[in-house]
């Protein structure tokens, strides 16, 4: 009893070290400098990036009041998103920010007239979370803690924000905007390796970071990957498997996957619009045939997605989802470089939810599993079996128990079981 006690506090205590005093003799950095660190780019989870838009003379608003920044350059449209609120530009910016899909070249494009571009690219330290009231919710902390053990922004660590509105291809899918951002990232890559000496390059993704990163290095030539990525760190990401939350936000409002500053309706409508909206629903070859969503009339399953979206009204998302997000679902290519995938587990997560009365314009109940209270446990094990079976795959899966799906990058004490695994990548050989 005394002993078990005693282990108690001293697991307690540990939790209470600096990091630098938590970590191995040797997987802490030299006081000297950082020469033995890998350069590491931050790939940052949903409405992360800072986003800017111009209007020019093509655009043309549906309220006056919305054409009045028009011809003036550009402005802020997602940064501080509680101005949105504060200046009744709501209805405005869902119109503004909204995303049109063009079936003609089954890709996604803004509203005409509309010219956006993300900032802060290269930089770990543009990266922040729009709640005014949660403003370390992106990768501040994690990058104060890599920052802490010698990372410096701007020499080894860089920042990679895109636009969230849209969701990474795979290979061969069309996507004008993320062809552009992997030649960028191509780029910094590079440019982190030379200013490392030739050292090779570890990205550190979170949340749909997780799919961006990933299919970033699924998008690149082989022998590219093999000279510059070190290895590919994501934590608690959100991948095509699909969630279920991803349901919820869909159906009622996302306050689940992105900061909403308020709940109208219109909200809802510019959500739906963004293809990041459709791309991570739940797998049929991951949830099966199992009831995801129960009411009154019927119950729906991973395989009734499409009458789904007609019950909720949005049948003009069928198209894209049937063209886009399907075959995402069901590739499972392996990256070919070093891998390591960190989740909470633990947590309750929604596994059902239940509209009774078929209104979903309230928030469901919902029936709860096991997961990081975002991503769900099965959608993590099948992400994990199909890794595993390709041979030549390095992968490493870490369960963290009772880890929130951003305590990961938040929380002191999953934040440095995260960091562990970042140091070990700096020291294992990929050669």
């Amino acid at each position: 009893m005394a002993t078990s006690t005693l282990a108690r506090l001293l697991s307690l205590l540990l939790l209470l070290l600096p990091l630098r005093e938590f970590l191995p003799a040797s997987h802490r950095p030299e006081d000297s400098g950082t020469g033995e660190l890998h350069p590491i780019i931050l790939v940052p989870g949903l409405g992360c990036t800072d986003l800017e838009a111009r209007l020019t003379d093509a655009y043309q608003p549906s309220m006056p009041r919305c054409g009045i920044l028009k011809g003036k350059g550009w402005f802020g449209l997602w940064t501080n998103v509680s101005h949105l609120v504060a200046e009744d530009y709501m209805e405005c910016f869902e119109e503004q920010a909204r995303l049109v899909y063009d079936p003609a070249i089954n890709d996604y494009r803004n509203l005409p007239g509309v010219e956006t571009r993300v900032l802060n690219f290269g930089s770990a330290s543009g990266i922040h979370d729009k709640n005014i009231h949660h403003q370390k919710g992106c990768f501040d902390t994690a990058r104060e803690a890599l920052e802490r053990i010698g990372y410096r922004d701007g020499n080894t660590l860089f920042g990679a924000p895109y636009d969230f509105r849209y969701a990474p291809p795979l290979p061969g899918q069309p996507s004008q905007v993320y062809s552009r951002y992997f030649q960028q990232l191509m780029g910094l890559v590079e440019t982190a390796s030379e200013k490392s000496q030739h050292k090779k390059v570890i990205l550190f993704a979170h949340s749909f970071g997780g799919m961006v990163a990933l299919e970033f290095v699924r998008n690149t030539p082989l022998a590219w990957r093999e000279r510059y990525i070190k290895h590919l760190v994501m934590a608690a990401p959100v991948l095509a498997v699909g969630i279920l939350q991803q349901l919820k936000s869909l159906a009622y409002q996302p306050s689940d996957m992105i900061y909403v500053p308020t709940a109208l309706p219109s909200f809802r409508r510019w959500w739906r619009s963004l293809e990041s909206s459709i791309v991570d629903l739940p797998s049929p070859k991951v949830f099966g045939h199992k009831p995801i969503v129960i009411t009154r009339q019927r119950n729906y399953s991973a395989y009734d997605m499409e009458e789904f979206f007609v019950a909720i009204g949005f049948s003009d998302g069928i198209e894209p989802f049937r063209r886009r997000a399907v075959p995402k679902m069901s590739y499972f290519q392996a990256p070919m470089v070093p891998m390591t995938c960190i989740n909470g587990v633990g947590v309750r997560t929604p596994r059902q939810l239940v509209y009774w009365e078929g209104n979903y314009d309230v928030a469901p109940e919902s029936v709860y599993g096991d997961g990081d209270g975002t991503v769900n446990l099965i959608s993590m094990l099948a992400f994990d079996r199909e890794m595993r079976r390709q041979p030549g795959q390095k992968f490493k899966s870490i369960k963290v128990w009772n880890a929130e799906h951003s305590a990961l990058i938040l929380d002191e004490w999953a934040l440095k079981r995260v960091i562990e695994e970042i140091l070990e990548a700096n020291q294992v050989s990929t050669d």
